[in-house]
């Protein structure tokens, strides 16, 4: 899901839905969201329809970045794939969501491994891979590295409940495009996500499938470093 406002900041979301939520999703229609205050549809966060939800999330999402423009807020960059949890042999990184691509680099730096899912088919998809729908395996980790999905599929405090008080925890993923605030305040150390640099390039992107480039640009918000505006 994206949203550009008239601006040219823009939002995304992202969620796998279930197959009977796909027709609702394919009726959605663009001319529905044209003219519309997006806070109308932020303000509907929290809802149990997923789809309501990822709407929402995409108007917030775009909303905080015209506020970044408007202030000029300085923007962290991302410095690496893995959200800073500078991984070395003896780590135990919990990983909530599967991130296939980072799996490999984790294992080369000696750390352990363990996957936090919500679909029970990846396990029997990928079996050579520590995957686990317990997610209380993760009071044994002290790096984790969280899907921003979780704030979609309400299940990001669940996650964080079974987190050590003591373990650096980083959220990624496009869907975290707004300020980091709220999850810091729940211990969240990194925030890594996305933000939209030309709203009206990055829906011709894609709505032709393509590679999103120079449209965005990866953020990664340090609890540490960062300066909030609120």
């Amino acid at each position: 899901m994206a949203i550009s406002l008239e601006s040219g900041a823009a939002g995304i979301s992202f969620v796998l839905l279930d197959d009977e939520k796909m027709e609702q999703y394919n009726t959605l229609k663009p001319l529905y969201f044209i003219g519309k205050d997006p806070r109308e549809f932020a303000l509907e966060f929290g809802n149990e329809d997923p789809i309501k939800e990822m709407i929402s999330l995409a108007a917030i999402n775009a909303i905080c970045q015209h506020v970044m423009r408007q202030v000029s807020f300085e923007v962290e960059s991302a410095i690496d794939s893995l959200g800073l949890l500078s991984v070395s042999a003896g780590d135990r990184i919990g990983m909530v969501g599967l991130f296939s691509g980072l799996v490999k680099t984790i294992r080369n730096a000696g750390a352990e491994l363990i996957v936090i899912e919500k679909n029970e088919q990846l396990i029997k998809k990928f079996p050579d891979l520590p995957i686990t729908l317990d997610a209380t395996k993760l009071k044994t980790c002290n790096k984790i590295l969280c899907t921003s999905t979780t704030i979609l599929n309400n299940s990001l405090d669940e996650i964080l409940s079974f987190c050590s008080s003591d373990a650096f925890v980083s959220i990624i993923g496009p869907t975290a495009g707004y300020f980091p605030d709220p999850l810091f305040a729940r211990g969240v150390d990194v925030v890594g996500g996305r933000v939209i640099k030309d709203g009206a390039q990055f829906l011709q992107l894609l709505s032709e499938g393509k590679r999103w480039g120079d449209a965005t640009q990866r953020t990664c918000f340090q609890k540490k470093t960062y300066a909030s505006i609120i």
